[in-house]
């Protein structure tokens, strides 16, 4: 039983951080990366799509994206996606591909930039609390229900504790990479 509540919780953080690892992904650091657009929503006859399934998305140069789509009819409406997004790029197209040519970030938008991905590292924290917090609840009603000892509980609080600050500390690392990345000239 306390292994089963282990185990969800630790399913649980993996599941968080990886939630913030394709989060962060998605965020511009002057480099050009698929991420960037793939999941961009795209209204295309009359729904919603993301870029990739319109489009095949590349990037040949370090500071170039290439969107080609499948159909020359989404040209269009993939233009007028990525003009609406905040990704503060402007396409260019030659009626078959869309190019963006990924500007160098100002100092000031890196600030920026790195107070995001902060923000976004301490929702992810918050988010590994709450599992915790769960799990704790379960672990307490356990004991209460006296399906296991008061030892046994205090054993598991204290391994979904180095648990929980296994994860926080990959959740640091990993901001801390793209904090880097997003300083980086």
């Amino acid at each position: 039983m306390i292994k089963d509540v282990l185990n969800e919780a630790e399913v649980k953080m993996k599941k968080t951080h990886e939630a913030l690892r394709h989060t962060l992904a998605s965020i511009r650091t002057g480099r050009a990366s698929t991420a960037l657009v793939e999941h961009m929503p795209v209204e295309y006859y009359g729904s919603e799509m993301p870029l990739n399934q319109l489009a095949n998305i590349a990037t040949p140069e370090a500071r170039l994206i290439t969107i080609q789509p499948y159909d020359q009819g989404a040209v269009k409406a993939i233009e007028k996606a990525i003009q609406n997004s905040d990704l503060g790029i402007n396409p260019s197209n030659d009626g078959r591909v869309i190019r963006l040519a990924i500007p160098q970030l100002t100092e000031e938008r890196r600030k920026e930039l790195v107070k995001h991905v902060k923000a976004k590292v301490e929702e992810a924290k918050v988010s590994l609390r709450n599992v915790r917090r769960e799990a704790l609840e379960a672990l307490r009603k356990l004991e209460s229900d006296k399906a296991i000892s008061e030892d046994d509980d205090r054993r598991a609080q204290d391994e979904l504790q180095k648990l929980t600050d296994r994860y926080q500390k990959e959740l640091e690392n990993t901001g801390a990479k793209k904090e880097a990345e997003v300083l980086e000239v």
